[in-house]
């Protein structure tokens, strides 16, 4: 079972957007916020870690994640920008600026390319460390809502059940060939496109770290597991289920599950729900293999350290419950949980 657990201290101020570790390192995690700050913790320097700095910005950051190695980061903001920060500097670049909000912000580092999802419809391709490359602009048929990458491909959940597989070599390769001005229109056409597995709107998106596929989930306390193969024999092995219910009072109550997370080592994933829930579930044997006892507030954010020992976990009102959530302060932490060695291997794995 789990040997530990603890709580940073100095928590962000509002909703919690995003959590990331570092590439190379288990400890350092960045955390973002609609506080409008981006944090870099050492979570392990002192008891309740250390915050090591705050970077401000001028709205809401949406997600963040970190670049080439453990001193880059990307921000995705609500002020419609892409910005790079340098974690030893301070210093923040703006690499590009879509027409409305921007929801994800992923780095390949096999690939070097940075990629950015907004809600005006596209997607940004960025080769950050090419100091004359105009971004690409790729047209999406709806608006992103979740967005994850795997060694080899990009999946872009979106509106009306839409998701769409890129190629992470095509992208890189069209975006280092195209030139134009901005828009620097790139017209690709994705790997695969698919009608979500969820009825209902999906609210996040996490690619297997073998590379062989990706889970999603729901809003209606469901997740999907699905495979990049599109043989007919692969496909027939994609599922849903349900998740993150609780019974009250008779009545079956549905949360949304707004976070997945794979294990780096095991395989196995972990999702988080406004039932202030995680469960740690084994993909292939289709099981739950744990689930942990109840956060204060909403699961907001998951992610597993580079070595799958530790799990951060962000939470903070989900506004699930309508408007006794809009007071958030002292609602908002982060938890860091210490793994045992066999706590995220799957029911069938040695």
């Amino acid at each position: 079972m789990s040997t530990a657990q603890f709580e940073l201290s100095d928590p962000p101020t509002d909703v919690v957007s995003a959590v990331k570790f570092a590439p190379g390192s288990s400890t350092r995690l960045l955390v973002s916020s609609w506080d409008k700050c981006v944090y870099l913790y050492d979570t392990h320097e002192k008891e309740g870690g250390r915050l090591i700095r705050k970077f401000e910005d001028r709205a809401p950051v949406l997600d963040v994640c970190f670049g080439k190695d453990n001193n880059e980061a990307f921000t995705a903001g609500l002020d419609w920008e892409v910005k790079r920060i340098d974690l030893e500097t301070g210093a923040q670049t703006t690499l590009s600026t879509h027409e409305k909000g921007v929801k994800s912000v992923a780095y390949s580092a096999e690939h070097q390319i940075l990629i950015s999802a907004s809600w005006d419809e596209t997607l940004h391709i960025h080769l950050p460390h090419k100091a004359d490359h105009v971004p690409n602009t790729v047209p999406l048929p709806a608006k992103p809502f979740s967005m994850s990458l795997s060694a080899t491909k990009l999946v872009v959940a979106m509106a009306a059940r839409t998701n769409y597989i890129y190629e992470l070599k095509a992208l890189a390769l069209f975006a280092s060939q195209a030139s134009q001005p901005p828009p620097n229109l790139l017209e690709i056409e994705p790997f695969q496109k698919r009608e979500s597995s969820l009825k209902f709107m999906t609210r996040a998106v996490a690619c297997m770290p073998n590379d062989a596929g990706y889970a999603s989930s729901s809003i209606e306390g469901r997740c999907a597991v699905e495979w990049f193969d599109p043989s007919s024999t692969s496909q027939a092995r994609k599922y849903a289920f349900k998740c993150h219910r609780q019974a009250q009072d008779g009545v079956d109550v549905v949360y949304p599950v707004h976070a997945l997370a794979f294990h780096p080592v095991h395989g196995t994933f972990a999702s988080g729900g406004g039932d202030g829930v995680v469960a740690l579930w084994d993909a292939v044997a289709k099981r739950r293999i744990r689930q942990y006892q109840k956060y204060p507030t909403s699961i907001a954010a998951l992610a597993f350290s580079n070595n799958g020992k530790y799990l951060a976990i962000g939470v903070s009102p989900g506004f699930e419950n309508g408007m006794e959530d809009l007071e958030v302060e002292g609602r908002v932490g982060i938890f860091v949980k210490e793994l045992g060695e066999t706590e995220a291997k799957g029911k069938g794995q040695k």
